[in-house]
């Protein structure tokens, strides 16, 4: 694994990324769509914004999952705190 600079799918700079080199066989066509769809210039950035959006939603699934697993307040007066 190497350290370096790397610019993010939105375009931001990132700092000090562990970048590790990897052979993987991969869909053409689903990476073409990818690159297309993302606007992303290169495959290696398509791929890395493909894994950041998937550890995103996963983390998403986890949040949405604890909805209605918290006890409600009975005493909160959510009118009140609009004023």
């Amino acid at each position: 694994m190497r350290t370096e600079k790397c610019v993010n799918y939105k375009g931001n700079l990132k700092r000090n990324m562990n970048i590790m080199a990897t052979n993987l066989a991969l869909d053409d066509r689903l990476l073409e769509t990818a690159l297309k769809i993302g606007g992303l210039k290169t495959k290696k950035d398509t791929v890395n914004a493909a894994l950041k959006e998937f550890v995103e939603r996963r983390k998403q699934k986890e949040i949405i999952a604890l909805f209605g697993s918290m006890p409600n307040d009975e005493d909160y007066d959510y009118k009140k705190a609009r004023a």
